[in-house]
């Protein structure tokens, strides 16, 4: 039998590793960026064309590389960041495995300039599919520039399988910010089809996401600080109000290299309990150095894995200074058990001795006897609590066809003492011309009662299936009402944000918005749907629209229109804690009921509860 195993060729087994390596224009990026960042570079550039498929370019102003080494970097396995086994427990650098750039040379074409400072002239290298087509000297600044051009041109099934150029985009625009947060003292730049989309200059971790996420985020951020023997945290987390409905803008770093930990965003997500909806997200920027012998990135070759030694210890670590920096900044709330706050400013002279009150008491004074009057220490006392003063002051509802209520019960039948009081919690509504009547519970609930028993209303979803078939009509119709506004505000966006605008433009105006262009990501809002709050905030409704709308998008392909009526339903919906008026109950309620689906919300979930009389009453038994 003859010999059957073979050696692949490098060209081949080049191939296999890019398809672990390499998997989109953004895994390109990731590499170019980590390379440059590992030569010392402070100044990097990256240029994008067709969202990666036509040019990835990246310049920087590194230590460059030898003759020597510019044809040797191409080779699998060729590193200059580890010598053996032993570096691999104390890698500062974030490349080491040698696989990137002989992984990109094997599926794009591949063109180099690189030079060192003590060499007169750089050295060009031009790679296609794994073959050197040319190799000479020419002119070129100090540093690395490499341009990687038609990528997947020989691997037509994993080209055609990339997303639309949006997505790529939005793909490159991650990684590109990955490495930038990371690195704040090196400037870097991103142009895409010949446009600025960012440029962030030197300075700290602060400035780095304000220049990447927009002066907005200024205000959002909490500082976050723990120093331990296991582990070193810093960063910043954003307020719990800034919650997002999806799991974005969330970034762990490890000794600066950008990582992906479902258990310890979990820790984050443990430190805002009780602050966030269960649905909402933190968002979170946090870096983490923590020695290099106590954990293991060489698990994926994508090294966004990393095993740690004492897991369990860092997730505790990580969520007590979630909350420690929370409570330091006073976003966890207190117990003041409503404090009285009328004599806060009073000045009190703490020179004077304290003198207790003399107060006179009848210890005879009952308040549930006959009105009587007693004379003690010449002052004249008159008690006046009897039962028909208690039923003054909370007076029994009204009764309908000459029933009684339950709630009414008189002082011959039961003591006072053991009457019910209502709490203030229900707040009680005058009865409506119709002769219904609302309660409003813990500004969540609206309560009414029907002919079976008791209807339970969830506020916040009923109007949200109201401002649903409202927004769905109005993209259908492609007429909507819109106010303008007397003072346009401004708007900064992200640029997956502003790029998701631009595609669903028509819908958003369709809807009452009127939004021009300003800047770059940034956008003039001149007029807005009429039943937007006037103090709402603008920059804050369109994230969350937009955000929305990412989210039904990546759960459930819907129909532009559906996603887009269902993302500003979502967003405009009164909050739960929003206190209602009897009019505005009763417009709710009237509004729900005349809607094609009133019992659920756009998601599926029920708008009310209903509970009958003997489900009541089984409560009681």
């Amino acid at each position: 039998m003859s010999d059957i195993i073979k050696l692949l060729p490098d060209s081949v087994a080049n191939q296999i590793a890019a398809g672990e390596v390499v998997q989109r224009p953004a895994s390109v990026v990731k590499e170019l960026l980590e390379n440059s960042i590992d030569a010392g570079a402070t100044d990097i550039k990256l240029i994008v064309k067709d969202a990666g498929r036509t040019l990835i370019q990246v310049t920087d102003n590194g230590k460059g590389m030898s003759e020597t080494d510019a044809r040797m970097c191409f080779e699998r396995h060729a590193t200059s960041k580890i010598t053996n086994a032993r570096d691999l427990w104390a890698l500062t650098t974030m490349g080491f495995r040698g696989e990137a750039l002989a992984s990109i040379a094997s599926v794009a074409r591949v063109e180099l300039k690189t030079r060192t400072e003590d060499t007169p002239l750089a050295t060009e290298m031009i790679m296609e599919g794994s073959k050197l087509e040319s190799q000479h000297q020419c002119q070129a600044p100090k540093g690395t520039t490499i341009a990687v051009k038609n990528l997947f041109f020989n691997t037509p099934a994993r080209r055609n399988f990339l997303k639309t150029d949006n997505v790529e985009k939005a793909h490159v625009f991650n990684e590109f910010v990955r490495v930038a947060l990371a690195h704040p003292q090196t400037a870097f730049s991103y142009y895409h089809n010949n446009q600025l989309v960012t440029q962030a200059p030197t300075g700290n971790l602060g400035s780095r996401i304000i220049s990447l996420f927009g002066s907005h985020y200024k205000p959002r951020l909490i500082p976050i600080e723990e120093d331990t023997q296991i582990v070193s945290i810093q960063g910043y987390i954003l307020k719990p109000e800034f919650a997002k409905k999806r799991k974005s803008d969330q970034y762990f770093f490890v000794n600066n290299r950008f990582i992906k930990s479902p258990y310890l965003n979990h820790a984050v997500e443990n430190g805002f309990e009780e602050l966030i909806p269960n649905d909402a997200y933190p968002a979170f920027f946090l870096f983490m150095q923590i020695d290099p012998a106590q954990i293991d990135v060489n698990v994926h070759p994508t090294k966004t894995e990393i095993k740690f030694q004492d897991e369990k210890f860092i997730y505790q670590i990580i969520k007590a200074a979630v909350k420690r920096s929370l409570g330091k900044f006073n976003i966890v709330p207190s117990l003041d058990f409503e404090r009285e706050t009328a004599f806060d400013d009073v000045k009190f002279d703490k020179t004077k001795p304290v003198v207790a009150p003399t107060i006179d008491v009848n210890p005879e004074f009952n308040p549930f006897e006959p009105e009587k009057s007693s004379s003690r220490a010449g002052k004249n006392l008159t008690t006046r609590a009897n039962p028909q003063q208690w039923e003054k002051l909370f007076p029994p509802p009204s009764t309908s066809s000459g029933q009684r209520s339950r709630q009414h019960i008189t002082e011959q039948e039961q003591p006072v003492s053991q009457q019910t009081i209502i709490s203030p919690d229900w707040q009680e509504s005058q009865d409506k011309p119709q002769g219904k009547k609302f309660m409003h519970l813990h500004g969540r609930y609206i309560l009414t009662s029907i002919k079976s028993g008791l209807m339970v209303i969830d506020q916040q979803r009923a109007h949200e299936r109201i401002l649903f078939e409202k927004h769905l009509r109005m993209l259908e119709n492609r007429k909507a009402s819109s106010q303008t506004l007397l003072y346009p505000e401004q708007i900064k966006l992200s640029e997956p944000e502003a790029e998701l605008l631009k595609e669903i433009r028509p819908e958003i105006a369709a809807l009452g918005f009127d939004i021009s262009d300003f800047s770059h990501n940034s956008y003039m809002i001149n007029a807005v749907p009429t039943d937007l709050a006037d103090n709402e905030n603008l920059q804050l409704i369109m994230e969350s629209i937009l955000e929305n709308f990412k989210k039904n998008d990546a759960s459930v392909k819907l129909d532009t229109r559906v996603n887009l009526a269902r993302s500003l339903a979502k967003s405009l919906a009164v909050k739960t804690g929003k206190a209602l008026s009897t009019e505005e109950m009763n417009a709710l309620t009237d509004e729900l009921f005349s809607c094609e689906m009133p019992f659920q919300t756009p998601a599926g979930k029920p708008t009310l509860h209903m509970l009958g009389m003997d489900e009541i009453g089984d409560k009681f038994k």
